[in-house]
């Protein structure tokens, strides 16, 4: 875990705040009318639930508390230790241990009044017990104000921490203060750490990131440290320790042969040794800072010995750099970084997991099926091949030769004919054309495009022969082709069926008699208006004749057709012992024509089959005493004025669940 996951904690109010919250919480979302004539049973759950829901929204409270708040004995040792420094781990606990105790105590005295209001015999009695449970509560938490106000200001602190990952690829930076450790984090990352000319600028732990090898490192800035016991360190430096003890980094260790910063080579190299058990069996590189003003070979031989005894030391490294000049900052990165993969890919060889990875590895040795020798075959070709050489008069000509030849880049073009596989060479340049005796080539370049021809020709000649382009008109190449005239027709049918409508909405409501006219009207009216209507007259007429054929030439079609279900019915048989030719009887009687049903058709397709008010009746008085009873039936319906079933109109202009009682979270404008 990294400190960025510490970063989503909620803000911890204060006791006053915490009490608004939860008691305005319980005012809202619990019922707030009661009265005396209740039954006791109801007063009694009525309180008891205010005092439930109150022990509930405080444990949600703390428990959201408790659980967002990190454990210190469950972080990372680098988190854990500087939390400690940060913030004392003993205090932080005991904050985090009050809060779980009047937790628990709220529990309690919800759990003991609940038990009390279960016994109370009348409203007062029960609202007293009510109020002195939230009392309680509340007096409760005001005893945890000053814990509270310490977490709060724990989680800003936590809040601006930089965002640390211990687990990352890291460089750490240390070393006495004003030695140049927040320059060289300003050169390499785009962090913006301030840099001052005096000791301790630096106050806190820095993070920047760079990009080495496609990888992404942090590189960690850590305060000053001055040369005295643990125990006379403050909290500026135990950050710093904290930092080299917990953190699998490469440590640049940065020094001011210079002494620009204050302090001698003796005192720096004499903090080296002094810390140098704190990242034992870590890579280390000596930063030589502010090469541009003294270099090691200038350093004086009594000096120079007290840093070469550094240098000398089991996987040292060393550079020289200058911040100011930028010499030697990329140089000392990658040592860095290198040093940093090396030391991880040792520590990964030496640990357990190799060995469970090597287990799944098996390389295949192929072993001899007999004696004969069967040694590696390498072609003549392969052989004789000799290896590149430009100085070489023979070697074989490259197309960049040719280049150079010919003029160099931007004069030479290339040929790409010169490699096409042809059966005469000299074809590789002849044009080939597009166009010859006005037809195009590429309709010739297939060369059974013939018998091709031959094969679709047979084939539309034995479609046609079978006449499968008779009925042109409904044939389709495809599904596809035909949903798409069958879209496109449905569309036109719906957009006729719409402006039809549009036409019918914008239409004068008139009765069916108003617009009709008859003929003798027209023609008086228009010999009053002087007008010669024996014209229309005649066109009347002549309508009206092919009208009336066209009516009695579908009436004599509803005849026959008639006839024919008759004789159908003559032909299967069904009855025939009833209207046979009997002597002395009566003319037998045809059957009327019946539907699949079994239903009667009635003569005129206009008229209907059966008479629906009879169906699933066994007869008319069943028909009529089922009329009766849903006459009955809706007779409440009527007497209310409702419309059927599902009217649901509300005459009451103010319904009183919708405007008494209390409201609800949510919209109001209504109301």
């Amino acid at each position: 875990m990294s400190t960025s996951g510490l970063k989503a904690i909620a803000p911890v109010p204060k006791a006053a705040d915490f009490l608004d919250i939860v008691l305005s919480k319980t005012q809202r979302k619990t019922p707030t009318v009661i009265h005396k004539n209740f039954k006791i049973s109801r007063i009694r759950n009525f309180y008891m639930r205010k005092v439930k829901f109150t022990q509930d929204s405080f444990d949600e409270k703390l428990g959201g508390i408790l659980e967002e708040f990190p454990i210190i004995d469950d972080l990372h040792p680098f988190l854990s230790s500087l939390l400690n420094v940060l913030y004392d781990k003993n205090h932080y606990k005991l904050a985090l241990g009050q809060l779980r105790t009047a937790r628990h105590l709220i529990d309690q005295v919800a759990k003991d009044y609940v038990r009390l209001l279960k016994f109370g015999d009348s409203l007062y009695r029960c609202k007293q017990l009510k109020r002195a449970a939230l009392g309680r509560m509340a007096t409760i938490m005001r005893r945890q104000n000053e814990a509270l106000e310490f977490l709060e200001e724990v989680r800003k602190h936590i809040s601006r921490l930089p965002a640390i990952d211990p687990t990352a690829r890291t460089l750490l930076i240390c070393g006495y203060p004003n030695v140049g450790k927040s320059s060289f984090i300003n050169k390499v990352t785009r962090a913006d750490v301030d840099v001052q000319p005096y000791a301790f600028t630096t106050k806190s732990l820095f993070v920047g990131h760079l990009d080495h090898r496609y990888m992404r490192w942090q590189v960690i800035d850590t305060p000053g440290i001055l040369d005295h016991p643990l125990e006379e360190m403050n909290n500026i430096e135990m950050q710093s320790i904290t930092a080299l003890a917990h953190l699998k980094a490469c440590i640049l260790y940065f020094m001011d042969l210079s002494e620009q910063c204050g302090y001698s080579v003796e005192a720096q190299c004499q903090l080296f040794h002094s810390i140098k058990p704190l990242f034992a069996h870590k890579p280390t590189v000596l930063v030589l800072n502010k090469a541009d003003v003294v270099r090691l070979d200038t350093l004086a031989p009594e000096r120079r010995a007290l840093v070469d005894a550094i240098i000398a030391g089991e996987g040292m490294h060393h550079v020289e750099v200058s911040c100011y000049t930028d010499e030697g900052v990329m140089a000392l990165k990658t040592v860095a970084c290198d040093a940093l993969l090396e030391h991880r890919v040792d520590a990964k060889l030496k640990g357990s997991k190799v060995n469970a990875i090597l287990n799944r590895l098996h390389v295949a040795q192929p072993a001899p099926r007999d004696d004969v020798v069967r040694a590696p075959f390498i072609p003549d070709a392969a052989k004789e091949r000799r290896k590149f050489d430009k100085a070489d008069p023979e070697r074989r000509r490259l197309e960049r030769d040719v280049e150079l030849e010919e003029g160099g880049a931007g004069v030479y073009n290339i040929n790409l004919k010169k490699n096409y596989m042809l059966a005469n060479e000299e074809w590789k340049s002849d044009i080939i054309p597009e166009i010859m005796d006005g037809k195009n080539v590429a309709d010739f370049i297939d060369p059974d495009i013939l018998e091709k021809l031959d094969a679709l020709e047979r084939e539309e000649e034995k479609l046609e022969a079978d006449g499968f382009y008779e009925s042109g008109s409904d044939m389709f190449d495809s599904d596809d082709e035909r949903d798409a005239v069958a879209s496109k027709y449905a569309r036109e049918k719906k957009l006729v069926s719409q402006n039809t409508k549009k036409a019918m909405k914008n239409r004068a409501a008139l009765p069916r008699t108003a617009g009709l006219r008859t003929l003798t009207e027209l023609t008086s009216e228009m010999t009053k208006a002087g007008l010669d209507p024996s014209r229309i007259q005649e066109r009347a007429e002549v309508l009206a004749k092919v009208h009336g054929a066209k009516r009695k030439r579908e009436r004599e079609e509803d005849e026959a057709r008639m006839e024919v279900d008759a004789a159908s019915d003559a032909e299967d048989g069904e009855g025939e012992g009833e209207w046979m030719d009997v002597d002395g009887g009566e003319a037998p009687k045809l059957k009327r024509a019946k539907a699949n049903s079994g239903a009667v058709v009635a003569k005129h397709p206009r008229h209907p089959r059966t008479n629906r008010q009879l169906a699933g009746m066994r007869d008319e008085a069943q028909s009529s005493r089922a009329i009766k009873l849903r006459n009955l039936g809706q007779r409440e319906r009527n007497y209310q004025a409702k419309a059927g079933e599902a009217d649901r109109a509300i005459k009451t202009k103010m319904p009183k669940h919708l405007f008494a009682g209390k409201r609800k979270m949510g919209k109001t404008d209504r109301r």
